[in-house]
């Protein structure tokens, strides 16, 4: 570096703030281009001088932490250090993480700060012995938190690639049957997954979607189901839970394809988000015109289902378990049980009623 060591410091107490100010001044290679009282002042300052080294108090007005990043933003040059009166963990993590580079407690000797304004001036850090051995444990055991959970990713991103090349892929049958003749009439297919690491069917779901692979597992369960369409009993349709973005999918188009449109039937759950209804009446539409049926699942339990009902116009409306269980004593349940069997009518569509085995 040439020349002298520009500092700026920002501290409320006037005491430690003139201490301080004295300390630099009586430097030779140190120069003191501000002081500051409180977060909004160091920043200004430090917007304008430009500082090598900023000394931050962490629990200032408007607080260090909120000055440090200030500081960072607008002087990406500065090196920062800390300087407060709490050793305490959470205060010296959360300084570290707004930028500094160092961490020094009020109280430490004189040659240590300038010791730590001349290291941070070339690019190291400082931390007071007090603070050290916590902070480093702290550290420590981020790290092996961390590592612990990139094994789990990369065991899950494996475990779910080998599920993609449909290894471990299995798939059972929920049969549906009509109240008035008794005859299976349908048969939802249910995946289930054979993995290393015990999670159900959802929760596998749910990680390929974090890894932006759920529309790729979804297509490998379809293909596990519809493999078996043409063993199932004549006349009953095979039911399939996908996403919005796999009922969009030119891949699922290809997938049923040639199949019997009206024995194969789509089930949007109301978990699943639709962020555009028109984009997807479009791909339901080339479905359609091959027979398939769509299905709302989950009716009753939330708002998001009957959004569902009112934007796509399904050919099956699935009461969910939670509206049906004890109906036949809750007069509330009944009494949106009947309207939705109306509405149903009204639409054209079939009801199908969970969990009344």
């Amino acid at each position: 570096m040439n020349g002298r060591i520009r500092v700026l410091i920002a501290e409320d107490e006037q005491t430690v703030r003139d201490a301080l100010s004295e300390l630099i001044q009586g430097e030779g290679d140190l120069e003191l281009v501000g002081a500051a009282a409180d977060a909004f002042q160091a920043i200004e300052l430090a917007r304008f001088h430009q500082p090598d080294v900023a000394l931050v108090d962490v629990k200032m007005p408007g607080g260090g932490a909120q000055a440090a990043r200030g500081i960072r933003v607008l002087c990406p040059q500065t090196r920062i250090t800390a300087l407060s009166a709490y050793d305490d963990r959470s205060s010296v993590l959360e300084m570290l993480g707004a930028g500094a580079g160092g961490y020094l407690v009020k109280g430490t000797p004189a040659g240590e700060i300038l010791h730590a304004i001349r290291s941070a001036a070339r690019g190291h850090g400082s931390l007071s012995e007090e603070v050290t051995s916590d902070v480093i444990r702290t550290l420590a055991g981020q790290l092996k938190r961390q590592e612990f959970q990139a094994d789990r990713r990369r065991s899950d991103t494996d475990q779910v690639r080998r599920l993609l090349e449909g290894k471990g892929v299995s798939v059972v049958f929920q049969p549906m049957v009509d109240l008035a003749t008794a005859a299976v009439i349908g048969l939802e297919a249910l995946v289930r997954f054979d993995s290393k690491r015990a999670r159900p069917p959802t929760g596998w779901f749910e990680r390929a979607a974090a890894l932006g692979l759920l529309v790729e597992l979804e297509l490998v369960a379809a293909r596990a189901a519809v493999a078996h369409v043409n063993d199932l009993p004549n006349e009953t349709f095979l039911s399939l839970n996908l996403s919005p973005a796999t009922m969009m999918s030119d891949a699922f188009l290809g997938e049923i394809t040639g199949l019997p449109g009206r024995r194969v039937v789509m089930e949007v759950t109301e978990h699943a988000r639709v962020d555009d209804y028109d984009a997807l009446n479009l791909s339901l539409q080339l479905l359609r015109e091959q027979g398939v049926r769509l299905a709302i699942d989950d009716a009753g339990a939330g708002f998001a289902s009957l959004q569902h009902i009112v934007r796509l116009s399904p050919d099956f409306i699935k009461l969910d378990i939670t509206l049906t269980r004890n109906i036949d004593a809750d007069p509330v349940r009944r009494a949106l049980a009947t309207a939705m069997i109306s509405f149903a009518s009204e639409i054209g569509a079939a009801i199908i009623a969970e969990g009344i085995e």
